[in-house]
């Protein structure tokens, strides 16, 4: 029986005059699919962090308090061993791999748990085929889009068959399709492994009728509550209530007068592999498009094209002028990528290096310290002068991320899953930042993302990737 239970537990971060958890007292029980939600920022991570043996390994304080896998207090579980007990999936899987392809990744992990080699094949192979990505097995991880990389952590977790399995916001970067697949393939876990599932999730979209407990961090008391039925359904119903799309858009103009970047008999083919193909498509001035599509189909890999970080045939055009012909730094002052992975984008340790760098290289004067100064405290994000970048949570980065980019104002701004791991608060308040950046400073903004709920205001355009072509659509 391998209940994890949670004792007078309590941490507060370095130089920080919050507790982050407040005297947690809770169990979450064996062979249970657990969910714990709780706004950006909250500390679902840093608790999730603990159960894993992470923290205080990797952090430079101990918490108060105990946690115990069973009847074993966890600081009694020598580290090498800490791996047979409980597997943690990172919201970032970027974070976990350490191996070039899936393949020697999920046998770097096998040997890390001293599996015995003859068995290895077998179990690699076990794992990839329970979460459907056989074709993955030799491909090199950093060429995986974001929802692949999921699955192949997913893989990895499923391979190590430990007791205990917790996951920190796991389907950020994933298609509806595939989330409610990998959460039924987490049920399955459950059921039939006997596996004891603790989740960290602000999107509550999917788990009414699969978890067996819901529990809520509250960002103003910082202990966590166990909800009963009825507490439990007013939250799926409040996260419901705001989930609703089906807004009607106009189509782009059919003329190109209005167009700002357009692509020409432009062909996206990399490792020999056809992505796109187009003879013709505009994307317009001043105007918000909304890119959709299936994981791994190619949308970020079209991102890479347009910002000249991966090669294309056809043309490419910024206001009429070939981008090939444009100087690399002249163009990026015009044409800039947020990625999806925050921490690609950061320079510098603390958030006020971060921020000083961004007002130091930013294009125009658009944007006053008082301003970015009313978005920081907006986006609860005041006072972090001094914190390491590194130790924000994934919400906390993405909001420092597009702060930066909005301090650059860029006239075209691509942002590849700029709301992932974001909750629906935060979220509505960056939407409305990049409206502002859009009808005030004219910005033009081309959005892949898989979270649809929230944008309904920002959104001008959508076009969707589909079977090697990107089409506009009339409804999002």
């Amino acid at each position: 029986m391998t209940d994890v239970s949670i004792t007078d537990f309590t941490y507060q971060y370095p130089k920080s005059e919050t507790k982050v958890l407040n005297n947690l007292n809770l169990t979450f029980k064996h062979n249970h699919f657990s969910l714990l939600s709780g706004p950006s920022g909250s500390g679902k991570s840093t608790l999730l962090y603990f159960i894993a043996g992470l923290y205080p390994r990797f952090i430079g304080n101990d918490a108060t308090g105990t946690i115990k896998f069973g009847q074993t207090n966890l600081k009694d579980i020598p580290l090498n061993q800490i791996s047979r007990q409980v597997a943690m999936m990172f919201q970032n899987p970027n974070q976990q791999f350490a191996m070039d392809t899936v393949i020697h990744e999920m046998t770097f992990v096998l040997e890390n748990i001293r599996t015995e080699p003859a068995k290895m094949d077998a179990i690699i192979d076990q794992a990839l085929t329970f979460c459907g990505i056989q074709q993955l097995k030799s491909r090199i991880i950093n060429t995986l889009s974001g929802g692949e990389k999921q699955r192949v952590a997913l893989a990895c977790i499923v391979a190590m068959d430990t007791p205990v399995i917790v996951l920190d916001e796991p389907f950020a970067s994933i298609d509806p399709g595939s989330r409610i697949d990998l959460i039924h393939k987490l049920k399955e876990l459950q059921e039939k492994h006997g596996k004891t599932i603790i989740l960290a999730d602000h999107d509550l979209g999917n788990y009414q009728g699969i978890i067996d407990e819901f529990y809520y961090l509250d960002p103003k008391s910082h202990r966590i509550n166990l909800l009963n039925q009825q507490e439990a359904q007013h939250f799926f119903d409040n996260f419901e209530s705001t989930q609703t799309i089906n807004k009607q858009l106009n189509l782009p103009p059919k003329t190109d007068a209005q167009s700002i970047l357009k692509l020409r008999d432009f062909k996206l083919s990399p490792h020999d592999s056809l992505l796109l193909k187009l003879d013709h498509f505009n994307f317009y001035k001043q105007k918000t498009t909304l890119i959709t599509g299936a994981n791994g189909i190619g949308k970020s890999t079209l991102f890479n094209a347009l910002t000249k970080l991966l090669p294309y045939t056809g043309t490419i055009l910024y206001t009429d002028k070939n981008i090939k012909k444009i100087k690399p730094l002249n163009y990026a002052k015009n044409v800039t990528l947020l990625f999806q992975d925050a921490e690609n984008q950061f320079l510098n340790v603390t958030v006020k290096e971060e921020l000083d760098l961004s007002f130091a290289n930013r294009f125009n004067q658009d944007y006053t310290h008082e301003q970015v100064e009313q978005m920081l405290t907006k986006l609860d994000m005041q006072g972090r002068d001094d914190q390491v970048v590194y130790s924000l949570s994934e919400g906390q980065k993405k909001k420092l991320q597009i702060v930066e980019m909005l301090i650059m104002n860029p006239p075209v701004l691509l942002l590849d899953e700029p709301f992932k791991g974001l909750d629906y608060k935060s979220l509505r308040l960056i939407t409305g930042f990049l409206e502002t950046a859009k009808t005030k400073y004219g910005q033009t903004q081309i959005v892949i993302s898989h979270q649809l709920s929230g944008l309904e205001d920002l959104i001008d355009y959508h076009a969707h990737f589909e079977n090697q072509n990107l089409t506009y659509q009339g409804v999002i």
